[in-house]
């Protein structure tokens, strides 16, 4: 039997309050006062509150705020009082929040996708490439694939991409090289790892409402069709699965109802909540997606249920989605002795030529992302045009390659725990990209790279 843990206590106590029926009755005050009174203390001083998400937020003195934050389970803590008023209100949970898709934030890189999976999307594939790119145009994904493949190959590639947690694959995964006959040029990494792109949902968007803007309605609907069985088979994997469901609920009530969409794009969707926000690239893709897709774009996301609220934070809040993945990151670095030390050495190979980082981080994590910056060693990887061993790299002009070598070994126990950390630390790199404009380097990470090494030995592929 585990020993007693404050923290493990208090979630499972909080868990229970929220899902009690009455919780929905309580004004957001009276919620606020009984987190309040559940908070915990460490020796150390910090303050600590399982809220929101069903995620732990960590008090900082310095600012005021409350930070994402695992805790550090089986430290001694205690209950105290805290003032119920100056509890934010992005910090009490609203219930659905307390019911999210369980996911994983493994990468693809050693475990290998299920050989029934990949055969399922092999199908949807085969079909997909003998339709006629001159009936499903490439409007969407023309950077990956050759200008002769049909929209409906990439409907069912930019599916994989967006529900994919992190989208790092074995140089060998079949799931990948499925694809190969329509690329227009190799993936970006190497034949060990390819790093590649999650899309925005806008791409998907574009390539369904091109054809109905045309009078296309029914290829408009084969495209959504398309993306919603990639999207069914996906669901078998955890790393998959959150995003996956979210996208079946966009786009199956189109299916079911077409033409439902067609309001949202002659008078755009209402605005005003969190989840009609435009897309943090939607002025940057302006040119590339037609003048109703955005509209279109928020349509969706307003048909996804709260609580898959977390997994769209990438198109309806950045900076949260940010925040989101460095507690992932953490999460999966709790093997260590100094897991803020750890996140911080995965933080330190971000491009952050602005300063923008340690503001974002709580006042643990920052302390020890400002160690190694004040000793020179944070957002090198961004910078660095040479090999490890001083040779310049290899590769397109303008590639990035890695640093010499991670801030800090990190040594998972398991194969497991190896890939966990490797997806979340992506999954924080591409988040950053998203909220800062921040490029991930062809070849990944420092950090990541060195997981890599260790993963390579250990892969499910033996080809």
């Amino acid at each position: 039997m585990p020993p007693w843990d404050a923290f493990t206590a208090t979630e499972a106590e909080v868990r229970a309050m929220v899902a009690d029926p009455r919780w929905q009755g309580l004004s957001l005050p009276d919620r606020a006062h009984v987190l309040a009174a559940r908070i915990l203390v460490t020796p150390d001083g910090d303050r600590w509150l399982f809220g929101a998400h069903a995620r732990w937020h960590l008090y900082d003195p310095a600012d005021g705020r409350w930070h994402l934050t695992p805790p550090p389970r089986g430290a001694r803590a205690r209950q105290v009082g805290h003032p119920a008023a100056v509890l934010p209100d992005a910090v009490v949970p609203s219930g659905p929040d307390f019911h999210a898709e369980p996911g994983s934030t493994q990468a693809f890189i050693g475990p290998d996708v299920s050989a029934d999976l990949t055969e399922q999307v092999r199908v949807v594939v085969r079909a997909a490439g003998r339709k006629s790119e001159l009936d499903y145009p490439l409007t969407a994904f023309d950077d990956i694939f050759a200008s002769d493949v049909p929209g409906t190959v990439a409907a069912a590639w930019g599916t994989i991409m967006w529900c994919a947690y992190a989208p790092a694959f074995d140089g060998n995964e079949r799931l990948i090289t499925v694809f190969g006959e329509y690329l227009r040029r190799p993936l970006p990494g190497d034949e060990w790892v390819r790093w590649l792109a999650a899309p925005p949902l806008l791409d998907l968007v574009t390539l369904v409402t091109e054809r109905a803007r045309s009078g296309h309605s029914r290829a408009a609907l084969r495209l959504a069709a398309v993306m919603a069985d990639t999207a069914q088979i996906l669901m078998s994997d955890a790393r998959f699965r959150p995003r996956a469901l979210a996208l079946l609920t966009m786009v199956e009530p189109m299916l079911r109802r077409p033409g439902l969409d067609i309001g949202a794009a002659s008078l755009g969707a209402e605005s005003g909540s969190l989840r009609d926000q435009p897309s943090p690239r939607a002025s940057a893709t302006a040119g590339h997606a037609l003048p109703d897709a955005e509209a279109v774009r928020r349509a969706w996301l307003g048909r996804c249920p709260a609580r898959l609220g977390r997994t769209l934070l990438a198109e309806t809040d950045p900076e949260a989605h940010f925040s989101h993945s460095v507690y992932d990151l953490a999460e999966a670095l709790a093997f260590m002795p100094d897991p803020p030390r750890a996140t911080a050495a995965f933080l330190a190979d971000l491009s952050d030529s602005r300063g923008l980082l340690p503001a974002r981080l709580d006042h643990r994590l920052r302390m020890a992302y400002e160690e190694l910056e004040r000793a020179g060693m944070t957002g090198t990887s961004a910078g660095e045009t040479t090999a490890p061993d001083g040779f310049p790299v290899q590769g397109r002009a303008g590639a990035v390659s890695t640093v010499p070598a991670p801030v800090l070994e990190v040594a998972p126990p398991d194969r497991t725990s190896a890939a966990a950390v490797l997806g979340a630390a992506y999954a924080t790199g591409l988040a950053w990209g998203r909220l800062t404009g921040a490029k991930v380097p062809e070849r990944g990470l420092a950090g990541q790279s060195a997981l890599v090494r260790r993963l390579i030995h250990e892969r499910d592929d033996h080809h």
